[in-house]
């Protein structure tokens, strides 16, 4: 197992969408057969050989400098995300392939502690392959969908295995766009984990949607934004989230939602928190 296959497409996807005119090269004639910038082109843009670059775009990353990857990503006008991708893909291509089942990182109590005094904020801490491992007792009110959808609660498989999450995700494809883009990056980072592996092989396997998705190598980085959702109990909810790396814990993700002020969705947060003081059972994920 490698991910020479991953590399390719990732850099052919790339270069199919840079016109010579974007990259800021001559055109000469109009019989071009692909689509975005030749091989040839992104080489001479890199500062490269034309064979060597062949070589790398057919997933023989082992052993680039991180010169090299700077030039290509230059090259092929990468953003931060894509960019860090690249040095992803090299990264695993010169690690041993040993794929591996992990176990469920466990959540620290004083994580749980930290998120469980947000009381007015929704707050989750998630994995890489977007199983929900923790949140509190808000988090869990908004999430409540999604906690109901499968156990363990996962992101990716409410979106695109339930079909309640189309009346969940205000903008389903936006967010649908996004949930694949982070498991694309994750599993640049980690190619060889096994249970990734088996949750993208499920979802493409019953998901056309997802399928889709997958085949166009896009990744993001998860920061900070604007997320709306249509909560059964509440109505619609507009929130601004930020999203934290917990390097420290496995590469968990911490999210937090709030509300605008005197937002009509600051009210329904307020509601939401009268909800679940009835509604929902102490629980963990």
């Amino acid at each position: 197992m490698d991910n020479r296959d991953d590399i390719r497409e990732f850099l052919t996807s790339r270069r199919a969408r840079i016109t010579p005119q974007q990259a800021g090269l001559p055109v000469y004639g109009t019989n071009r057969r692909v689509p975005g910038l030749r091989r040839e082109e992104v080489a001479l843009l890199a500062g490269v050989s034309i064979d060597y670059y062949t070589q790398l775009e057919r997933g023989r990353l082992a052993g680039v400098s991180e010169t090299v990857l700077d030039a290509v990503a230059r090259a092929l006008r990468l953003d931060d995300a894509e960019r860090s991708h690249l040095f992803d893909l090299a990264r695993a291509a010169n690690a041993p392939a040993r794929p591996r089942r992990r176990p469920a990182p466990k959540v620290r109590p004083g994580l749980q502690r930290l998120i469980d005094a947000l009381v007015d904020a929704p707050a989750m801490i998630r994995n890489g392959r977007m199983d929900v491992l923790a949140a509190n007792r808000l988090g869990r009110a908004m999430y409540a969908p999604i906690f109901q959808s499968s156990s363990p609660a996962n992101v990716a498989r409410f979106q695109f295995l339930d079909p309640a999450a189309a009346d969940f995700y205000t903008d389903w494809d936006s967010a649908a766009d996004i949930t694949v883009a982070l498991l694309r990056t994750e599993a640049g980072r980690d190619p060889y984990d096994r249970n990734l592996t088996d949750l993208i092989g499920e979802l493409s396997t019953r998901s056309d949607d997802f399928r889709t998705r997958w085949a166009q190598h896009n990744v993001r980085i998860h920061h900070t934004g604007t997320k709306s959702f249509h909560h059964p109990a509440v109505g619609d909810l507009a929130l601004d989230y930020e999203s934290i790396a917990l390097h420290a814990d496995h590469n968990l993700h911490l999210t937090v939602y709030t509300a605008a002020p005197g937002t009509p969705s600051e009210d329904a947060l307020r509601l939401l928190a009268s909800w679940a003081a009835t509604h929902l059972q102490e629980h963990r994920p």
